[in-house]
Protein backbone atom coordinates (compact mmCIF):
# COMPACT_ATOMS: atom_id res chain seq x y z
CA UNK A 1 0.00 0.00 0.00
CA UNK A 2 1.47 3.40 -0.95
CA UNK A 3 2.45 5.68 1.87
CA UNK A 4 0.30 8.79 2.14
CA UNK A 5 1.79 12.26 1.85
CA UNK A 6 0.83 12.96 5.47
CA UNK A 7 2.58 9.79 6.66
CA UNK A 8 5.72 10.70 4.72
CA UNK A 9 5.75 14.19 6.25
CA UNK A 10 5.20 12.75 9.73
CA UNK A 11 8.09 10.32 9.24
CA UNK A 12 10.31 13.10 7.87
CA UNK A 13 9.42 15.37 10.80
CA UNK A 14 10.10 12.61 13.31
CA UNK A 15 13.41 11.84 11.60
CA UNK A 16 14.60 15.45 11.73
CA UNK A 17 13.50 16.26 15.26
CA UNK A 18 15.52 13.85 17.38
CA UNK A 19 16.44 15.89 20.44
CA UNK A 20 19.62 13.87 20.85
CA UNK A 21 20.68 14.42 17.24
CA UNK A 22 19.90 18.12 17.58
CA UNK A 23 22.00 18.34 20.75
CA UNK A 24 24.91 16.54 19.08
CA UNK A 25 24.70 18.84 16.05
CA UNK A 26 24.57 21.92 18.27
CA UNK A 27 27.66 20.78 20.18
CA UNK A 28 29.48 20.14 16.90
CA UNK A 29 28.55 23.64 15.71
CA UNK A 30 29.63 25.21 18.99
CA UNK A 31 33.03 23.51 18.89
CA UNK A 32 33.61 24.49 15.28
CA UNK A 33 32.59 28.08 15.99
CA UNK A 34 34.94 28.27 18.98
CA UNK A 35 37.79 26.90 16.87
CA UNK A 36 37.05 29.33 14.03
CA UNK A 37 36.76 32.31 16.36
CA UNK A 38 40.06 31.47 18.02
CA UNK A 39 41.74 30.80 14.66
CA UNK A 40 40.78 34.28 13.51
CA UNK A 41 42.99 35.69 16.30
CA UNK A 42 46.01 33.61 15.27
CA UNK A 43 48.72 35.70 13.63
CA UNK A 44 50.40 34.62 10.40
CA UNK A 45 53.53 33.70 12.38
CA UNK A 46 51.47 31.64 14.85
CA UNK A 47 49.62 29.97 11.95
CA UNK A 48 52.92 28.31 11.01
CA UNK A 49 53.74 27.18 14.59
CA UNK A 50 54.12 23.45 15.00
CA UNK A 51 52.05 21.76 17.69
CA UNK A 52 54.05 19.54 19.98
CA UNK A 53 57.06 17.40 19.35
CA UNK A 54 55.17 14.21 18.47
CA UNK A 55 52.54 15.74 16.20
CA UNK A 56 54.58 18.38 14.39
CA UNK A 57 51.70 19.72 12.31
CA UNK A 58 51.23 23.47 12.08
CA UNK A 59 48.25 25.25 13.57
CA UNK A 60 47.01 25.99 10.05
CA UNK A 61 47.25 22.38 8.97
CA UNK A 62 45.45 21.20 12.11
CA UNK A 63 42.54 23.59 11.58
CA UNK A 64 42.30 22.48 7.94
CA UNK A 65 42.51 18.85 9.12
CA UNK A 66 39.54 19.27 11.47
CA UNK A 67 37.52 20.73 8.61
CA UNK A 68 38.60 18.01 6.19
CA UNK A 69 37.64 15.05 8.36
CA UNK A 70 34.12 16.10 9.38
CA UNK A 71 32.59 14.24 6.41
CA UNK A 72 34.67 11.12 7.16
CA UNK A 73 33.74 11.14 10.84
CA UNK A 74 30.04 11.49 10.07
CA UNK A 75 30.28 8.72 7.47
CA UNK A 76 31.79 6.40 10.10
CA UNK A 77 28.79 7.10 12.37
CA UNK A 78 26.37 6.64 9.46
CA UNK A 79 27.95 3.23 8.71
CA UNK A 80 27.58 2.18 12.35
CA UNK A 81 24.00 3.51 12.39
CA UNK A 82 23.20 1.20 9.49
CA UNK A 83 24.40 -1.76 11.56
CA UNK A 84 27.57 -2.30 9.54
CA UNK A 85 31.07 -2.46 10.98
CA UNK A 86 33.70 0.15 10.28
CA UNK A 87 36.57 -2.23 9.63
CA UNK A 88 40.13 -2.12 8.43
CA UNK A 89 40.98 1.43 9.49
CA UNK A 90 43.58 1.45 12.26
CA UNK A 91 45.21 4.15 14.35
CA UNK A 92 48.30 3.63 12.21
CA UNK A 93 46.22 4.28 9.08
CA UNK A 94 44.86 7.42 10.73
CA UNK A 95 48.37 8.64 11.57
CA UNK A 96 49.46 8.08 7.96
CA UNK A 97 46.37 9.87 6.61
CA UNK A 98 47.09 12.80 8.94
CA UNK A 99 50.73 12.92 7.80
CA UNK A 100 49.68 12.78 4.14
CA UNK A 101 47.15 15.58 4.74
CA UNK A 102 49.88 17.67 6.41
CA UNK A 103 52.24 17.20 3.46
CA UNK A 104 49.56 18.08 0.92
CA UNK A 105 48.26 21.12 2.82
CA UNK A 106 51.42 22.60 4.33
CA UNK A 107 50.75 25.97 2.69
CA UNK A 108 47.05 26.23 3.54
CA UNK A 109 45.93 29.80 4.13
CA UNK A 110 43.87 30.94 7.06
CA UNK A 111 41.05 32.08 4.77
CA UNK A 112 40.92 28.72 2.99
CA UNK A 113 41.04 26.69 6.20
CA UNK A 114 38.36 28.79 7.90
CA UNK A 115 36.07 28.68 4.87
CA UNK A 116 36.37 24.88 4.76
CA UNK A 117 35.88 24.62 8.53
CA UNK A 118 32.69 26.65 8.38
CA UNK A 119 31.28 24.85 5.34
CA UNK A 120 32.11 21.31 6.44
CA UNK A 121 31.00 21.83 10.04
CA UNK A 122 27.64 23.16 8.83
CA UNK A 123 27.24 20.21 6.48
CA UNK A 124 28.28 17.77 9.22
CA UNK A 125 25.81 19.29 11.68
CA UNK A 126 23.03 19.02 9.10
CA UNK A 127 23.94 15.36 8.54
CA UNK A 128 23.97 14.69 12.29
CA UNK A 129 20.49 16.17 12.59
CA UNK A 130 19.24 13.43 10.25
CA UNK A 131 20.07 10.62 12.67
CA UNK A 132 17.14 9.03 14.46
CA UNK A 133 17.36 7.95 18.08
CA UNK A 134 17.28 4.32 16.91
CA UNK A 135 20.22 4.98 14.60
CA UNK A 136 22.15 6.76 17.36
CA UNK A 137 21.60 3.68 19.56
CA UNK A 138 22.76 1.18 16.93
CA UNK A 139 26.11 -0.44 17.71
CA UNK A 140 28.54 -2.23 15.44
CA UNK A 141 32.25 -3.05 15.51
CA UNK A 142 34.39 0.06 15.10
CA UNK A 143 38.01 -0.51 14.14
CA UNK A 144 39.27 2.68 15.83
CA UNK A 145 37.89 1.24 19.06
CA UNK A 146 39.67 -2.09 18.52
CA UNK A 147 36.55 -3.59 16.89
CA UNK A 148 34.49 -3.14 20.05
CA UNK A 149 30.84 -2.50 19.25
CA UNK A 150 30.30 1.25 19.52
CA UNK A 151 27.05 3.14 19.06
CA UNK A 152 26.69 5.68 16.31
CA UNK A 153 26.19 8.31 19.02
CA UNK A 154 29.51 7.39 20.63
CA UNK A 155 31.28 7.60 17.27
CA UNK A 156 29.80 11.05 16.68
CA UNK A 157 30.68 12.26 20.17
CA UNK A 158 34.19 10.83 20.18
CA UNK A 159 35.07 12.03 16.69
CA UNK A 160 33.04 14.72 14.88
CA UNK A 161 31.76 16.49 18.01
CA UNK A 162 34.94 16.28 20.09
CA UNK A 163 37.43 16.96 17.33
CA UNK A 164 37.33 20.77 17.23
CA UNK A 165 37.32 21.01 21.04
CA UNK A 166 40.34 18.68 21.27
CA UNK A 167 42.43 20.58 18.75
CA UNK A 168 41.38 23.99 20.09
CA UNK A 169 42.70 22.98 23.52
CA UNK A 170 45.98 21.79 22.00
CA UNK A 171 46.38 24.98 19.96
CA UNK A 172 45.65 27.21 22.96
CA UNK A 173 48.16 25.28 25.06
CA UNK A 174 50.82 25.55 22.36
CA UNK A 175 50.28 29.31 22.11
CA UNK A 176 49.95 29.78 25.86
CA UNK A 177 46.56 31.46 25.62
Amino acid sequence: MPTSTAARHTTAARRSTSERAEALAARLETGAALLATFAETVTEAEWANRIGVRDGRTIGVIIHHVATVYPIEVSFARTIASGKAVAGFSWEDLAEANAQHARENAAVTKDAALALLRRNSQEAAAAVRQFTDAELDTAAPFSLSFDAPMTAQFVLEDHAVRHSWHHLARIRAALGR
